[in-house]
């Protein structure tokens, strides 16, 4: 299991790499250790290496894994990184540190009333589908403006910035300058962009948090 902390220290050095090439502050970017489906032995060694920030697609499963690891550590920061139902906010609130998938009505009504009602004050981010994919989650690039509006006046919720999952068979770039432009255009600072095979252009482009779980953990088995 020395080989994820080799891993997380390989990544850390590209992207202090690609943060000097792009002329941004060292550190400015972080590391999202994506631990989905991934047990907690495999979790562990990352843990011992010192690395506290981790990313969960499911709610459910994440509860299986990172209640018992965030008693034992409790600097861990979790973050959900996949789309949320409306039925698991409260387990979402409850659980996670930051949310990076705000993306409809509901969902952002539900958040503010468990945050509320939990005394929990999450980071939030508003994933955009930046390559309008039918089949994927994210509001559309033309409906960030009015969306994040509807998220700070009707709902009161301070958003911290955006996400993006580009199309898995297009040049990322283009996606992730979107991405900044739309930030940009609405005051936010944060970008969660950037994934094992492209975070070095992420981080290039201004990306604050990457999100990489393969080039850390290894294979996914999905069976």
């Amino acid at each position: 299991m020395s080989e994820i902390s080799d891993e997380l220290s390989s990544i850390r050095d590209k992207i202090a790499s690609a943060e000097k090439l792009a002329g941004r502050e060292s550190g400015s970017t972080r590391l999202i250790a994506v631990s989905k489906t991934f047990d907690v032995e495999h979790i562990r060694p990352a843990l011992v290496a010192g690395h506290r920030i981790f990313g969960e697609n499911r709610v459910q499963e994440a509860q299986g894994k990172w209640l018992g690891l965030k008693d034992e550590y409790p600097d861990i920061q979790l973050h959900l990184i996949g789309p949320l139902q409306s039925n698991k906010a409260e387990d979402a609130v409850a659980l996670f540190d930051v949310i990076h998938t705000i993306d409809r009505e509901k969902i952002a009504k539900a958040i503010r009333k468990e945050m509320e009602k939990q005394g929990r004050n999450l980071e939030l981010f508003v994933q955009v589908n930046t390559g309008k994919e039918p089949q994927k989650a994210g509001i559309l690039p033309e409906e960030t403006g009015q969306f994040l509006e509807f998220c700070r006046q009707e709902c009161g919720l301070r958003i911290a910035g955006l996400m993006c999952i580009p199309p898995v068979d297009e040049n990322p770039g283009p996606h992730f300058a979107l991405l900044r432009k739309l930030a940009e255009e609405n005051g936010l600072q944060q970008l969660s962009m950037g994934m094992s095979s492209d975070f070095e252009t992420a981080v290039e482009m201004g990306a604050t948090y990457v999100r990489i779980g393969s080039a850390i953990f290894g294979h996914r088995d999905y069976g």
